[in-house]
């Protein structure tokens, strides 16, 4: 099981090697569109990159609702928990 933490890391190595961000810019209060210039088209990235990680597609729908890093370890958290 992943913890918010491991989310956070892989997320974090994430976005720096996808969009050659400083790490140090990416803290869960980072907001992705304004703090770290993600376009509409990174997001597309950054949710293939999370599924190709996961094996699970967070929905479109719900990366609508994202805004800051830590929705995004929200999102892949309650992705990534099994069902009660």
């Amino acid at each position: 099981m992943q913890t918010r933490d491991d989310i956070f890391n892989t997320l974090r190595d994430a976005l720096v090697e996808l969009f050659e961000l400083d790490p140090a810019r990416v803290s869960l209060d980072s907001n992705l569109y304004q703090d770290l210039e993600i376009d509409s088209i990174d997001a597309v990235d950054l949710i293939d990159h999370i599924k190709r990680q996961t094996g699970k597609k967070i929905a479109a729908e719900e990366f609508k609702s994202v805004r800051t890093v830590s929705d995004v370890v929200e999102a892949v958290y309650r992705l990534v928990q099994p069902a009660a």
